[in-house]
């Protein structure tokens, strides 16, 4: 007896196990929509597209981590703050990916930061519904007046020039960030990226 349960253990073991694969559904519908390599080259039109966004950040993140203003930021661990960038353009992209992006990979880096101005309504509102609604034990909420203030902000802009031919259009872009010291107005460090798309027609 001993000697058939040796010998379907392994068996019952596969049984076991094949029960536990899963596989991930799969729909497909009639619109001839399906997933991409989210990091492929995109070329779709002239305009500032999700190549563009994904390269400029990281040349602007690797740029930041070679100069020495950010190590000692890192090291001191002091704080950034980063404004919208700004939009030069006749076209409409949301600028936030730019900024959002760098600053995802410098906190992978150690750096910290703090929530721009534009968010920080939210911040305000959550603070006085804790201090202010009655509703939450005085010795759980959050105080009023310790939020921390950032040393250093990052800013940018997007600009571009375009030229059409009968049969050709030409765009040329220009991404340029910049780290300033809040309380100097200093310019620590800049850097830009320059794209150029052409669509033959």
């Amino acid at each position: 007896m001993k000697s058939c349960r040796i010998l379907l253990a392994p068996a019952l073991l596969s049984l076991s196990l094949s029960a536990c694969v899963t596989t991930s559904p799969t729909t497909e519908g009639s619109g001839g929509v399906s997933y991409g390599d989210s990091n492929a080259v995109e070329t779709v039109t002239t305009d500032l597209g999700s190549t563009d966004i994904q390269t400029t950040s990281e040349t602007m993140t690797q740029s930041l981590l070679q100069t020495p203003v950010l190590q000692d930021i890192i090291r001191k661990r002091g704080l950034l703050m980063a404004s919208p960038v700004e939009n030069k353009t006749s076209e409409y992209f949301d600028t936030k990916l730019i900024t959002d992006t760098v600053l995802s990979q410098l906190q992978k880096n150690g750096v910290r930061y703090v929530i721009a101005g534009d968010e920080m309504q939210n911040q305000v509102d959550e603070l006085r519904r804790q201090n202010q609604s009655g509703l939450y034990k005085k010795s759980s909420t959050a105080k009023v007046g310790n939020m921390q203030g950032a040393q250093y902000r990052l800013d940018g802009s997007v600009s571009s020039i375009i030229k059409k031919a009968a049969n050709i259009k030409d765009v040329y872009y220009k991404i340029n960030m910049r780290l300033i010291e809040i309380e100097s107005g200093v310019v620590e460090w800049s850097d830009e990226k320059e794209i150029r798309k052409t669509l033959r027609r």
